[in-house]
């Protein structure tokens, strides 16, 4: 909170300070640029706009694009009207401003005296759409972004087909890793399986505002898949490149461009986005029993609407009535029919009013037994013989923890230590060196978190590749607005009604 309130009368000092000769050229005092608030309202008067402008700029964020329109209008003030001398003023004002504020040549006009100049229709156009890719930028930059859910991983909590908005105030908006990118697109270009929509020339370190509140268990968060750091350009992040290095050999992967494509590597803002549900938050520890989730030792209560997969025979199949009342889709109903386990992804009240009916000869819940290992499940390590349905202990990392470090929890925490964190990481000996010295204690840089989906057996989550770094973390999942049935027809009942318009819980 201190730095907070140190950084806010700098950030809005600094802008105005570049305008200390032109506040002068204006018959104002230059040092008055060095007064916080103050120094923007004689801004306000110099460019001769309404006082209620002031509000726009200390709302966060929104004031960025405010200030945009302020640098603008000072510029103006120089006869400046060209879209490059405007673009150059908001793109480099520490620059720009003080060129006008200290050029003999360029003089000052008072907004009484200045020409009008009257705009072709085509750059009202121009500046028309840069308005609205700026001011759409900073919204889903910095405070709210739509998104759609592609796969069944939430289901019934969260539909294929929902659009939803995330709020990314909630836990804190966060700066751009890669701030120059080409608009409305994450991490390719249009039209391209490869092709970067971002260049690398400025790279920002992670930094969050503060936000409304911390996450929580069973929050529903979106954020940026940890594994999507390096991926195949034909598998993208619907299969994990360190997956596809363990099965098929690094050599392999990076060599066979016909079956694997470009290897590329992502930052971490350009990284895919997945939403899952918090189930742990940095300090937990976190075991689950025979589909139950416990954490520090108390059970969680699982989502009203969530899944597991169940043993379903039904020699008739299943009535698509019934499936379009329980929401069974279309996806699921067609995987259960060529399922040589017959296993169907079923909440329980769904399985409940299924058993009851007089064509289904079995409705069993489906349960991989303690102590049958799953190799391909984070750590990765056969001495933890862990399975979707009985998995951990495990604990969370929380920021300024220190832990005893040793080769045994080494696979918990080696990706943490070095991918996340950066530090180099040597095991020689059974003695563990990271930055070339010995060490037996770790203390975690970040805090971390554990994502499950609510449709348990059908989730690429945390129980795969592990942690969730906090700089990874995009916002909170709030609202839907619109659901559509991708296995439906516009009259078929494509709009899911009842569907609209719901919180998130």
């Amino acid at each position: 909170m201190l730095g907070l309130i140190i950084f806010l009368p700098i950030s809005f000092t600094l802008i105005a300070v570049f305008a200390w000769p032109i506040f002068q050229k204006a018959g104002l005092p230059g040092w008055k640029t060095l007064i916080p608030f103050y120094n923007l309202y004689l801004w306000l008067q110099i460019i001769n706009k309404p006082l209620w402008w002031y509000i726009f700029i200390i709302i966060p964020f929104i004031n960025v694009f405010m200030i945009m329109l302020m640098i603008v209008e000072l510029v103006k003030c120089f006869n400046k009207h060209s879209l490059w001398e405007q673009g150059l003023g908001v793109i480099l004002p520490f620059v720009y401003l003080p060129y006008l504020g200290l050029s003999a040549n360029e003089k000052y006009i008072e907004i009484d005296k200045r020409k009008k100049i009257k705009k072709t229709w085509a750059r009202e156009w121009v500046d028309a759409i840069i308005f609205a890719v700026i001011a759409a930028t900073i919204i889903r930059t910095f405070l709210i972004e739509a998104y759609t859910i592609p796969t069944s991983s939430m289901e019934k909590s969260l539909l294929r087909g929902d659009f939803l908005f995330v709020s990314k105030i909630a836990f804190g908006p966060k700066i751009p890793n890669t701030p120059i990118a080409f608009p409305f697109v994450h991490h390719t270009m249009p039209m391209s399986k490869d092709r970067k929509s971002f260049v690398e020339w400025i790279k920002l370190s992670y930094f969050r505002f503060p936000g409304l509140s911390k996450i929580k268990n069973n929050d529903v968060v979106v954020f940026n898949y940890p594994e999507g750091d390096t991926v195949s350009s034909v598998f993208q992040s619907n299969v994990s490149y360190y997956r596809l290095v363990k099965e098929f050999g690094r050599n392999n992967v990076w060599r066979n461009q016909r079956k694997f494509g470009n290897i590329q590597y992502r930052p971490v803002d350009k990284r895919e986005n997945y939403i899952k549900r918090c189930i742990g938050i940095p300090g937990d520890t976190l075991q689950i029993i025979d589909q139950d989730v416990y954490i520090n030792g108390s059970i969680l209560d699982f989502p009203p609407n969530g899944q597991f997969k169940y043993e379903v025979l039904a020699p008739k199949g299943i009535n698509s009535d019934f499936r379009d009342e329980m929401d069974i889709s279309e996806e699921d109903y067609n995987y259960w029919k060529r399922d040589p386990q017959h296993q169907l992804a079923l909440s329980k009240t769904v399985a409940d009013e299924l058993a009851q009916r007089p064509s289904i000869q079995l409705v069993k819940p489906s349960m991989e037994p303690k102590g049958e290992w799953t190799p391909y499940l984070f750590p990765f390590d056969e001495r933890y013989p862990w399975n979707v349905d009985n998995y951990g202990p495990i604990y969370i990392p929380k920021k300024g923890v220190t832990i005893d470090l040793n080769t045994e929890n080494l696979p918990f925490y080696k990706r943490l230590i070095t991918v996340y964190e950066g530090n180099k990481l040597d095991v020689k000996d059974n003695q563990i060196f990271i930055n070339n010295e010995l060490v037996n204690t770790y203390t975690f840089g970040m805090d971390y978190y554990w994502m499950m989906g609510d449709n348990r057996h059908n989730s690429a989550d945390s129980r795969f590749w592990g942690f969730v770094p906090e700089d990874h973390v995009v916002g909170k999942a709030s609202f839907v607005w619109l659901s559509l049935d991708p296995d439906k027809s516009l009259f078929e009942g494509k709009i899911r009604w009842s569907k609209l318009l719901r919180v998130i819980r």
